[in-house]
């Protein structure tokens, strides 16, 4: 075991020793999660005090089980547009909805049982920026309409897009001018203030205030926000909807595991502390399942407030359960209903759109052009599916092309190698001999494991190269296995050259290798008199198998003569 690992190991659960710093960071994060809380949830379908309950739920199991000791969870602007598509494809079922929500935290928590969380940040950067940046994009457009005092028909981004102009035609002057102001404050709020009044904190109380006080005739959240305590519901759901469940519920759970790893990452760069991965995801669904139960809508590691957390003193788990407790006690407070029912929509539309914002990856795109071409097209192909079709497709369709692009890559590498006779390492006895040889002789020397993407155009370039050379050899010293592709392409090497009377040596073979191809029949034309431990040996044994006669002339390719 490690130091790092017996230093963890030993390290108690709960750490009282930044006690101070944690009930501080929990107490501001809390703060910052209120408006945001309130916001996701209006923007979930399910109304603003599923996400409190959402923020609340989440944020104290995940930290209380989680593996991240920093992280504050709760709704966040990717988990909640998925969650939005969820609500109003299933046309607000409750039992169906939070049946998707309980089974998404099932699935963490398997993910996290069966470690794979090693594997879930495996994810291209390409594809996680175009996906983030396309979730931001949505919310956007999810809010627009709204900023102008209309709520679109609909849910999705396409009908959401088609009410803007309508929107825009006939705006609400008042919702408008006090959205406008929402937006200001929380892209311009100075940030000396910032740290003990956040901005969308600000936003929304001078919003709902100027409202109220001025009398303004704007749609407020009214009597949609129902306050108390959460009820159970039992989820539920049949045959015919158990795919659409099912699918749902993997969405989120990916969605929620990338998107709280992604803001563990940014927790540990911050706290130089190392998170624990497959921990972490048991929390996050730990979280979620709980939520599902009482119809709060699911959560993620949110960055912002994760940030907020540890610049204001957080430093263990602690600070996420304070996090969760705050907004327990907010809620429970008899004199919060009328305040927030009296919060307008326009001001939450303001907030969220500053979220949705700052979900786009400004910092790539302003850097795009000066980066590879194909990262660039990549993004952009996931942003348009993931706004006008869905993330999972989106995802999907992103990390197949970028898994190929990579296989082409690698394969373009080892066949430039196996191409470019100039880049062997050849000894000065090796050298001399294929230089005795005048082009008789062909040397191919493999570098590392053959991907199948070589393996499909091995066969054509050895072909290409060898033309009427005497002898082949194929040195194997630099490769440790041979998958399937592979093998065929190896085959149709030595099928090639002994249809062409060729002469093939081989080198470097091990026994590993050289036991798949015998399994698979591969060697036929592979004749074991002729293979070397040695490159040197090959050589030698080629150049005394093609050695002219002293009267006998070369053609000007190094070949012999016909007979």
């Amino acid at each position: 075991m490690s130091s790092t690992q017996e230093v963890k190991a030993r390290a108690p659960y709960f750490d009282f020793s930044h006690l101070r710093g944690d009930l501080f960071g929990g107490l501001t994060a809390g703060i910052v999660a209120l408006p945001l809380a309130l916001a996701f949830g209006e923007a979930s379908g399910a109304g603003p005090v599923a996400g409190l309950w959402g923020a609340m739920i989440t944020g104290f199991f995940a930290a209380l089980f989680g593996g991240t000791n920093t992280q504050i969870t709760g709704p966040t602007g990717p988990m909640v547009v998925v969650f939005a598509g969820v609500f109003a494809s299933l046309s607000g079922n409750l039992s169906l909805v939070f049946a998707a929500v309980v089974l998404a935290g099932i699935i963490q928590i398997l993910f996290g049982v069966f470690r794979l969380g090693q594997y879930i940040r495996l994810v291209p950067y390409p594809v996680i920026s175009g996906f983030m940046t396309g979730i931001g994009v949505i919310i956007i457009l999810l809010q627009a309409s709204r900023l102008f005092g209309h709520e679109p028909e609909g849910g999705g981004t396409i009908p959401a897009l088609t009410a803007i102009p309508g929107a825009m035609a006939d705006p609400n002057v008042a919702a408008l001018a006090l959205g406008l102001l929402t937006v200001a404050i929380v892209f311009l709020w100075p940030k000396k203030i910032g740290r003990f009044l956040p901005a969308p904190l600000a936003a929304l109380i001078i919003g709902t205030c100027l409202a109220s006080f001025g009398g303004l005739n704007v749609p407020i959240l009214g009597d949609g926000l129902k306050t108390g305590l959460p009820s159970f519901i039992m989820p539920s759901f049949s045959t015919d909807t158990a795919f659409i469940v099912f699918e749902a519920a993997v969405i989120l759970a990916a969605l929620g595991a990338i998107d709280s790893l992604l803001t563990s990452l940014v927790a540990d760069n911050m706290t130089r502390d190392r998170h624990e991965s497959n921990r972490e995801l048991i929390g996050q669904g730990i979280g979620n399942t709980v939520a599902g139960f009482f119809g709060a809508i699911p959560g993620a590691g949110a960055t912002m407030r994760t940030v907020v957390n540890i610049k204001t003193g957080g430093r263990t788990r602690i600070s996420g359960m304070v996090h969760g407790l705050i907004l327990l006690a907010i809620v429970a407070m008899p004199f919060m209903a009328p305040l927030a029912k009296a919060i307008p929509h326009t001001v939450l539309a303001g907030i969220l759109i500053k979220v949705g914002w700052d979900i786009v990856d400004v910092s790539y795109l302003r850097r795009a052009h000066k980066g590879p071409r194909w990262d660039l097209i990549l993004m952009a192909l996931v942003l348009v599916v993931t706004v006008f079709v869905d993330l999972i497709t989106a995802v999907g369709i992103g990390v197949f092309l970028a898994g190929l692009a990579y296989v082409k890559s690698i394969a373009d590498q080892q066949l430039s190698a196996i191409d470019n006779e100039e880049v062997l390492a050849l000894t000065a006895d090796e050298k001399a001999i294929l230089d005795q040889a005048n082009g008789r002789i062909s040397l191919f020397e493999f570098s590392g494991p053959l991907s199948f993407g070589a393996a499909a155009d091995l066969a054509h370039r050895v072909r290409e190269r060898a033309g009427k050379k005497a002898a082949i050899i194929l040195d194997f010293s630099r490769i440790p296995h041979l998958d399937l592709s592979a093998v065929r392409a190896v085959e149709t090497v030595a099928t090639d050259a002994h249809d062409e009377g060729k002469l093939l040596f081989v080198c470097g073979m091990n026994k590993a290798v050289a036991d798949v191809l015998a399994g698979l029949n591969a060697d036929t034309h592979i004749d074991e008199a002729r293979s070397y431990p040695t490159r040197i040996e090959a050589l030698r044994a080629a150049w005394g198998a093609v050695a002219p006669a002293a009267d006998e002339p070369l053609l000007a390719d190094g070949a012999l003569p016909a007979t």
